[in-house]
């Protein structure tokens, strides 16, 4: 079925590319698909490490992709490699030896935009802060969850959230408040 040719691959949806790279296991359908979020991966990357390491995390993440992409059914490839890529960027600093890591403070890499949640002072490394962060968000009422997970890990917009979820754009500015408060009361209760 590879009806796609290196021409209109600029024009293929991202689930023809997967189908045609799933299909012919050629790494050209892989690559068009990867070039266009390739910005994306490497912002995300930054957030961990300097612009050396990120840009070889930005390749490592593509031969990552090269079995992960066949093994796995992926509906919103975006999310899906932002997802693989954070994944990826702990698994990196994991890897590290306590003595080569380095505990990030949010002015450093923020995570989240916040004042103090993820404070590099408390000694919490970063892998640990993110894991109680995560936690910390499964406590939350349902549309602030929803809410600050598009906001804040998906990157989208205050408008963007509204259309998502169908919640009105005030609303929406209210649970992300409320919702970024909220974790930030339980991430110094977990930390405490």
């Amino acid at each position: 079925m590879a009806f796609l040719h290196h021409n209109t691959m600029q024009d293929a949806t991202d689930a023809d590319l997967i189908r045609e790279y799933k299909a012919t296991g050629k790494l050209e359908f892989l690559a068009a698909l990867y070039q266009r979020y390739m910005n994306l991966v490497y912002g995300v990357c930054l957030r961990y490490f300097d612009e050396a390491a990120s840009k070889d995390a930005v390749m490592q993440i593509f031969e990552e992709l090269i079995p992960k992409l066949q093994q796995h059914e992926v509906q919103n490839f975006k999310s899906w490699l932002h997802v693989l890529t954070r994944n990826h960027c702990l698994m990196k600093l994991r890897a590290m030896k306590p003595k080569e890591g380095r505990v990030v403070s949010i002015e450093d890499r923020p995570i989240m935009e916040s004042e103090e949640i993820l404070h590099h002072e408390n000694g919490f490394s970063l892998e640990g802060r993110l894991q109680a962060m995560e936690q910390c968000l499964e406590t939350l009422p349902a549309e602030q969850q929803k809410s600050v997970q598009l906001f804040y890990l998906q990157e989208k917009s205050y408008r963007e959230v509204a259309e998502m979820t169908g919640y009105d754009m005030k609303k929406v500015k209210s649970y992300i408040q409320n919702g970024k408060r909220n974790l930030k009361i339980c991430m110094d209760q977990k930390h405490a």
